[in-house]
């Protein structure tokens, strides 16, 4: 039997090629951590996923963009308004709640606003090449 995970304790997971899931250093909530992620998993390319679980009680200030995949937003508590800008240039804004997902999609520029908190939200991120900007 596998070792527990316990993402609620900032303990993800990466899902790599040939099917394999990797458990992560704990998170550290700072982008040096991300850093050290791309480094040692960069090699999986775009096929690699990051699977997170985050809490959040206030809404972003920044917006973020994955150029190179999609990334599945699943809620697992409270109400969150996810609002993206296409490629296009149009705003969409959904609002999930628990047992509701979104899908932004690569290229896609994102953030969100806490409805009904704190929420928590599980991401399932093709996270090579990130970008993130001031909201």
């Amino acid at each position: 039997m596998s070792d527990v995970i316990d993402f609620s304790s900032g303990n993800f997971v990466h899902l790599g090629l040939g099917a394999a899931t990797l458990p992560l250093p704990t998170h550290t909530g700072d982008m040096e951590w991300y850093a050290e992620y791309e480094q040692s998993h960069g090699d999986d390319g775009f096929e690699g996923r990051l699977v997170s679980m985050h809490t959040f009680t206030e809404t972003w200030d920044t917006w973020e963009m994955h150029p190179n995949g999609s990334e599945l937003v699943l809620c697992i508590n409270g109400s969150v308004a996810l609002t993206q800008e296409a490629i296009d240039g149009t705003i969409n804004t959904a609002t999930i709640s628990a047992g509701q997902a979104v899908v932004n999609g690569p290229g896609v520029w994102h953030t969100a606003d806490v409805v009904d908190g704190p929420i928590t939200v599980v991401f399932i991120t093709a996270g090579v090449g990130t970008q993130m900007r001031d909201r």
